[in-house]
């Protein structure tokens, strides 16, 4: 099929926005530049890039004190996590260098390229709720994304409040929770109107998190509890920096009381799967894996086919028909896009 030829209008309109990139690079270059060989620079040091806007990111060197910073030409993306080698400026520093990532979460930019949203994370907190209602093949969704990217998720029940007063939705939710356990998931159970989050700041602590989950599920709740100044001081940071920018498409990292911290960002609460290949999604099914490789054929679907190895280990109960449903609907929506 021949690609689809743009009108002198779209043709103009790209041209243009190309420009306006190349200008703002050109700007963002001269600026760090400038600066570097200006001797208008403190001596080089490691930081935490806490905050992310364009051309420019906030660096940290210690909690609590940080300074926005231009980036140096040859450093491409950046986002909220990264450790980097920065200089101290007056007004504005600059990062030099970037250091060694130990994990990237990354989602698929509307043109189906893979765009990092934040770097060294250790967990992806998975937020279900009662409601919306929860259900087998979302949870799965999101724990296989967790796998493939190499970050440890833990399923986060909340609004528990819900669970007290209708026997029905604990029933529910309780078999839903059943497998996971024994799939060495850990689940946790919250509720930010009732308290009793132990459990949950035991987890965060000295880890590096965040939240995904659908829109409902409580995550800003969570947040506002866990960070109950968050709202200030972005407030402070969106009229200091930010200028204009919307501070909801910024992800920030906040330092966390219990001595972890936690990324925050709508970017990175909702992540899609379809830029995966079949392979990786059967390495995101962590019971799958000892049976991968094993089926009579090299292309086996795992649908009906005679010598499969995951059909089988369906029949001796190795892998349940709930995940073998996940599976499989995963696999089907890869398919349709």
């Amino acid at each position: 099929m021949s690609k689809r030829k743009l009108s002198r209008q779209q043709a103009w309109r790209v041209e243009k926005i190309q420009e306006e990139r190349a200008k703002r690079a050109a700007r963002r270059t001269e600026a760090a530049e400038s600066a570097l060989t200006g001797g208008e620079l403190g001596p080089e040091r490691e930081g935490l890039v806490i905050a992310h806007y364009g051309t420019q990111v906030a660096v940290e060197s210690e909690p609590g004190v940080s300074q926005r910073c231009h980036i140096r030409a040859n450093i491409e993306g950046l986002v909220t996590g990264d450790r980097v080698v920065w200089c101290e400026g007056e007004p504005t520093g600059v990062v030099v260098a970037q250091l060694d990532r130990q994990s990237v979460l990354s989602r698929p930019d509307p043109y189906g390229k893979l765009k990092a949203v934040a770097a060294n994370i250790d967990q992806i907190f998975v937020v279900i709720a009662p409601y919306p209602e929860a259900h087998a093949k979302l949870v799965d969704r999101y724990l296989v994304a967790s796998e493939v990217v190499g970050i440890e998720p833990v399923i986060l029940v909340n609004k528990t409040d819900l669970l007290d007063s209708d026997v029905k939705l604990r029933a529910d939710m309780e078999a839903l929770m059943a497998i996971y356990p024994g799939l060495d998931y850990r689940v946790l159970y919250t509720s930010s109107k009732q308290g009793g989050l132990e459990d949950l700041h035991s987890a965060l602590r000295e880890r590096t998190s965040v939240f995904v989950g659908q829109s409902g599920v409580g995550k800003s709740s969570l947040v506002n509890v866990l960070l109950p100044d968050a709202g200030m001081r972005v407030g402070a940071l969106s009229e200091s920096t930010l200028k204009g920018t919307h501070t909801t498409t910024t992800a920030q990292l906040f330092h966390l009381d219990c001595g972890g911290s936690l990324i925050d960002s709508p970017g990175i609460r909702e992540f899609g799967l379809w830029h995966m290949n079949k392979e990786e999604v059967e390495q995101g099914f962590r019971e799958f894996r000892p049976h991968l490789g094993y089926c009579k054929f090299r292309d086996c679907q795992h649908q009906k086919e005679p010598g499969c190895a995951i059909l089988a280990a369906l029949d001796s109960g190795d892998i349940t028909p709930s995940r073998l449903a996940s599976y499989r609907h995963i696999i089907a929506s890869l398919e349709e896009n």
